[in-house]
């Protein structure tokens, strides 16, 4: 069997959900966290101790500002009303990309990281404001700065996610079968699963499922 410690989810789908089922967006946004909540309590079951979740790109800033403004009430609104409890439960939340929000946003999110941050039953990486290209520049940039030897250790460092193992599984729900600009040097041996349920819909059992199967694959990385 295959070892396991980190998922990585492209959490797409929950616009469209929304306008299918209550015909607004903002609906599948928040019918989305509830999807969330129960991918945390099956990894936790699995002992995955690291979730990486795309909730917002660099990309997401061209969206209107009424959705981009409820998306962040509803992440204000969880960290509010749930962080508490996620603390309780041993869970570490840590945030990757760049901080550029409201400023009670911004120190909500850096309350939640110093009130988790000794966590240790599940670290869950929220990849907000995030792009890889950008990432991947500006590691480029801190080595050439620091003059240091350009190699695969050194870059390695100036990732944000340089303390988390590059993710096993990537999971992209809603059909759509692109990576947008998630996790490039990380997912290089990362198995990719494409599903077509939007992300409002994907429970227990399909993460499940894609666990199993994912036991089951032969990696070679490059060997026989």
């Amino acid at each position: 069997m295959n070892p396991l410690n980190h998922v990585a989810i492209i959490m797409d789908g929950n616009g469209r959900w929304g306008l299918k089922h209550q015909k607004s967006r903002n609906a599948g946004h928040k019918a989305g966290l509830k999807t969330v909540e129960k991918i945390i309590k099956e990894s936790i079951k699995k002992n995955i101790k690291y979730l990486t979740l795309y909730a917002f790109s660099t990309e997401n800033w061209k969206r209107p500002e009424k959705e981009k403004k409820f998306l962040f009430n509803l992440l204000e609104n969880f960290l509010v009303n749930r962080i508490e409890d996620l603390h309780k439960q041993n869970i570490k939340l840590n945030i990757v990309g760049i901080k550029n929000f409201s400023k009670k946003l911004n120190l909500l999110l850096n309350f939640s990281e110093k009130k988790t941050f000794k966590n240790t039953k599940l670290q869950i990486n929220l990849a907000l404001n995030y792009g890889s290209k950008s990432e991947l520049l500006y590691a480029f940039k801190k080595l050439n700065k620091k003059k240091e030897k350009i190699n695969e250790k050194n870059f390695i460092k100036y990732l944000q996610t340089k303390d988390v193992p590059d993710p096993e599984i990537l999971i992209r729900t809603g059909n759509t079968k692109r990576l947008s600009n998630f996790l490039l040097w990380q997912i290089a041996y990362t198995e990719i699963f494409f599903e077509k349920k939007l992300w409002p819909d994907f429970n227990e059992n399909d993460y499940k499922r894609i666990i199993k199967d994912f036991m089951n694959i032969k990696r070679n990385f490059g060997n026989i």
